[in-house]
């Protein structure tokens, strides 16, 4: 018997030894990216104003990392935090584990080169090789023209710095191994677009703008066949659980009835100072992760040619229920 337990110790010790081995090795391999590109972005004027206009009101980094104030419609930005980071999905929001946004003021970034910045931009690993969780749509922002890109960077280097502390994300296993299998090997700019040609660029916005990441369906982070810009992925508010709005054009359930008119007003009634101060009832209304409050700063130009390539894209016949509150659950 003592000869049984000495063998199964030691079958058990190999097992350790690999398991060990590799997860050093896995570790040790994971992100594989390539290294960041040795540039010095010239921060110009021109790069400036693109790149607060992206930032703020088509990809929306200032979205996420910058604290929200939930008691008003939309979640507008809590003064002085533009940039700062540390808004918090967890569990409660259906997230597997809890992500944290970073700080992109120079306060965290400063000793960041722009190469490393862009590489965290558009292939999703951090300074120290990382990997990002792709609620930060580095598979999107792959896909900027260069000169956007590098405009992005140019504006997040100029932000106000700001000193937080901010907790690590903490992904749930397997996840938190998975996760770093998932970052691009590298940038490849996106050709230049000619704007010329209004929903081959509003395909450009779309996509750095990540609209499908919210208004396509998903299963475990993989979009549902046939229902690309369909609506219904859901989301957990206190009050209740909000659904995505159809945005293909189909003319029963989606936007398919829609005058390009129609369009722009729907979001330039956001674009005022009344709209960006609606109370909310955090127990008891309806409200929404829609960044109305920032999309409403794009131009007539680029909404237009977001409505353009939204004409072309396959009707989906698919009702959504806006708003569920838990209690009629």
């Amino acid at each position: 018997m003592k000869k049984v337990f000495k063998i199964l110790g030691i079958v058990v010790a190999v097992i350790a030894v690999v398991i060990i081995g590799g997860l050093v090795y896995f570790n040790a391999s994971y992100p594989k990216v390539d290294p960041p590109k040795d540039i010095k972005i010239e921060a110009t004027a021109e790069r400036l104003s693109r790149g607060e206009y992206l930032a703020n009101h088509v990809a929306v980094c200032i979205d996420c990392h910058s604290e929200r104030e939930w008691t008003k419609f939309a979640g507008p930005i809590k003064p002085g935090t533009k940039g700062s980071g540390g808004e918090v999905f967890d569990e409660n929001m259906g997230f597997p584990g809890m992500v944290v946004t970073k700080n992109l003021t120079p306060a965290n970034l400063s000793s960041w080169t722009d190469g490393e910045i862009l590489r965290a931009v558009t292939c999703g690993v951090t300074k120290d090789n990382k990997a990002l969780f792709p609620m930060m749509p580095y598979m999107n922002y792959s896909n900027f023209m260069e000169e956007d890109a590098y405009s992005v960077v140019a504006y997040i280097r100029s932000l106000q710095p700001q000193e937080k502390e901010i907790p690590e994300t903490d992904l749930n296993f397997p996840l938190n191994l998975l996760v770093k299998t998932m970052p691009l090997k590298s940038y490849t700019p996106a050709k230049e677009i000619d704007k010329s040609n209004p929903a081959e660029y509003g395909k450009y916005l779309v996509t750095i703008a990540s609209c499908s990441e919210c208004h396509t369906q998903s299963n475990k982070g993989e979009p549902l066949p046939g229902m690309y810009l369909a609506g219904g992925q859901t989301f957990n508010f206190p009050a209740g659980v909000v659904s995505s709005a159809n945005i293909t054009p189909d003319a029963v359930t989606g936007i398919g009835n829609w005058t390009k008119e129609d369009f722009l007003n729907r979001f330039r009634f956001y674009n005022s100072e009344e709209a960006q101060n609606v109370p909310v009832n955090l127990e008891k209304d309806f409200n929404t992760p829609m960044p109305w409050l920032m999309y409403s700063g794009m131009t007539d130009e680029d909404l237009g040619a977001i409505y353009e390539y939204l004409r072309t894209i396959k009707p989906v016949n698919n009702s959504v229920n806006r708003f569920v509150p838990h209690q009629a659950n």
